[in-house]
């Protein structure tokens, strides 16, 4: 298999989900909504939210950059190399049922290494995303960037924080827990970490799209056991009953 990652995410971010649970019977997001409904009016909130991602030793010296209408733009200038941004559900795969969904804020802090390597493929989804791309086009975008090779590998070390006791991944995932993310190339397989196995801590969603295409970048997950202020999280569900997760769905 193959990552379906773009984000973190969501974007996108690893959740384990029993294999009982409820399946969604619709799909309330099929479009993209008003762009409103993706913004958050008070820029200081957007930004305590971005930060909240990481643990304030870190994110109070980290760049944050703000979605406006425009794109990301830079709303605090950093010096530890770090940047802290909430992700939209649009960083998730086009095949993720909650793609469009606006309610989606998923506060990321990549280190430098993933700032230089896996930040610009988010900078460009949301381009396209913002200039009206469907999800047809965006896979088609996605394709032929790879295959143009126009973005970088991941560089070693890449990486992020997502511990914001605040995160909103999906109707079907909400908070979940806190976790890391790494990115890998492609080339990585889960075998070649262990994801998944039983009694695994280490997570990585369907490394192929239902369509048979792939996303650029493998993003292993790792439950933490803190939020990033400190306070302890949920026990975590272990990979054994993987069914999907945040970052790559389903």
């Amino acid at each position: 298999m193959r990552t379906t990652v773009f984000m973190t995410v969501l974007t996108v971010c690893a959740l384990a989900v029993r294999a009982d649970a409820p399946k969604p019977t619709a799909q309330p997001y099929a479009a993209m909504a008003p762009i409103e409904q993706y913004l958050i009016a008070d820029q200081d909130a957007e930004i305590a939210l971005a930060r909240s991602a990481a643990p304030a030793s870190l994110s109070k010296d980290a760049t944050v950059l703000v979605l406006t209408r425009r794109g990301y733009e830079e709303a605090v200038r950093g010096s530890n190399g770090f940047v802290c941004l909430v992700d939209r559900g649009w960083q998730a795969p086009p095949s993720d049922p909650e793609f469009w969904n606006p309610k989606v804020r998923a506060p990321t802090c990549l280190n430098p290494q993933a700032v230089r390597s896996w930040l610009p493929w988010q900078m460009k989804r949301t381009e396209w995303v913002l200039a009206g791309a469907s999800l047809d086009e965006i896979k088609a975008r996605t394709k032929a960037a790879l295959e143009k090779k126009e973005f970088p590998q991941p560089e070693v070390g890449a990486m992020s924080y997502m511990m914001s006791k605040q995160q909103y991944l999906a109707d079907r995932f909400t908070h979940w827990q806190p976790h890391l993310m790494f990115y890998l190339p492609s080339t990585v397989k889960g075998a070649h970490w262990g994801a998944n196995l039983e009694k695994s801590p280490i997570m990585l969603g369907p490394e192929e799209n239902p369509d048979g295409t792939r996303e650029p970048v493998n993003v292993f997950l790792i439950p933490v056991s803190k939020w990033s202020d400190d306070s302890p999280a949920p026990a975590h569900q272990l990979p054994g009953a993987v069914t999907t997760n945040p970052e790559t769905g389903p």
